[in-house]
């Protein structure tokens, strides 16, 4: 296996694109939309492409929900259930620079998505003498989501590779004020960051690491401005041969920030969530190019202030 991993894996460095689609919830961030979609990075983060043009595509389903109950001195209680489940396509081209920047690969990416979004909500009052209230609403949308370009740099220094990146928001997608579900954020958001991929030629072992910090401006619709956020996603995997890999991801996700707007008062709506879960890669040759096709799936865990629940992802990188 040793000198054929690095010629397949120029070509898989799954998209750097800035997600957005996280369905409506009611704790922090507004809309539950943040800028970041955890997950997003792929293995082979920080490794070169070939030069040129190529494409990604990727289904993402997550299903996401929470429940909570409080109860007052008197005996009330009121119960809240959220459940928002979501299908996205997010489509990627890219072009990879053949001229060095400052000693790095330079390439350039253009993210759009295409995707459904529900949101179920659920609410019911029970008065200490057992008489209970409830009310529920729903609401679904179809349609496209903002647009995300990505600058990016990539150094190789031997099994060692490095990657810094830029991103932002742009707020072209389907928003209504008066709706729960939108897939745009309708505002303006940056992100940068920096990552790490190790890529052991002779054993087939890989490890990517990428941290990104994200700042987002006022929606002027409602004034209302998410906290900023501090963003992790890891990749570890093996070459079972020199074109199938299985492994582990992950990410954690922190709103480092309070989340801004009127009536929010000094009350902490600071977000968090983390997750684990299984990855299968593989290479396969279609004419002279070499694709690769990657399966990876979430379970989220230590959430705060946020819906937590599970996705997937199924990404297609397309060389040209």
């Amino acid at each position: 296996m040793k000198n054929k991993i690095p010629h397949l894996v120029r070509l898989s460095s799954l998209f750097l694109a800035a997600g957005c689609l996280f369905a409506a919830s009611a704790h922090a961030d507004e809309g539950g939309l943040s800028f970041w979609l955890p997950g997003q990075i792929g293995t082979f983060a920080a490794v070169r492409n070939d030069p040129g043009w190529s494409w990604t595509f990727s289904g993402y389903h997550a299903y996401a929900n929470s429940e909570t109950r409080k109860q007052n001195k008197n005996g009330r209680v009121r119960d809240s259930a959220l459940s928002t489940p979501s299908d996205t396509l997010f489509i990627t081209p890219a072009y990879t620079f053949a001229t060095p920047v400052a000693g790095a690969q330079a390439a350039f990416s253009l993210t759009g998505l295409y995707g459904r979004t529900d949101v179920y909500d659920n609410e019911s009052t029970t008065t200490a003498r057992g008489r209970t209230r409830s009310a529920s609403s729903d609401d679904s949308r179809s349609g496209i989501g903002d647009l995300y370009p990505m600058a990016t740099l990539k150094w190789k220094l031997g099994s060692h590779n490095y990657l810094a990146y830029a991103s932002i928001g742009v707020p072209t997608g389907d928003y209504d004020v008066n709706r729960a579900a939108n897939l745009g954020l309708n505002h303006w958001s940056y992100d940068a960051g920096g990552g790490y991929t190790y890529l052991n030629e002779s054993s087939g072992t890989e490890f990517s690491a990428v941290l990104g910090l994200t700042v987002n401006q006022k929606n002027p619709d409602t004034d209302y401005r998410n906290g900023a956020d501090a963003h992790l996603d890891v990749s570890l995997s093996q070459f079972l041969n020199e074109d199938f890999h299985i492994g582990l991801v992950g990410y954690a996700y922190h709103q480092l920030s309070n989340d801004s707007a009127p009536g929010i008062g000094n009350k902490n709506l600071k977000s968090q969530v983390a997750a684990l879960g299984p990855q299968a890669g593989y290479f396969f040759k279609v004419g002279k190019n070499k694709w690769y096709a990657n399966l990876k799936a979430y379970d989220e865990f230590d959430a705060k202030n946020r819906t937590a629940g599970w996705n997937a992802w199924l990404s297609l990188f397309v060389p040209i």
